[in-house]
């Protein structure tokens, strides 16, 4: 599966999980696991990690996806992380 189609399915199962931890958000992280090192999956890592509460872990896979989207609030980073996906 290409990267934008894996990146979409994680957006999809992160916006299921009601950004709660449960088992659409471990479905998202084993696909942003997958392609570590890959800026887009490494900003979906940290939004991941926000939504867990882990803000040192969100802080750095934002460090490393050079991206700084948390403190808009869920829907926002995810509106912003989909439109990263469908340009790419």
């Amino acid at each position: 599966m290409p990267a934008n189609s894996d990146a979409i399915a994680a957006l999809t199962a992160l916006r299921a999980s009601g950004f709660k931890v449960n088992a659409d958000w471990e479905k998202a992280h084993e696909i942003a696991q997958a392609h570590e090192g890959e800026p887009l999956f490494d900003a979906i890592h940290a939004m991941l990690h926000r939504i867990e509460g882990d803000h040192g872990n969100a802080a750095y896979w934002d460090r490393r996806a050079g991206t700084a989207f948390g403190g808009a609030g869920f829907d926002s980073e995810l509106t912003a992380l989909h439109a990263l996906a469908i340009r790419d």
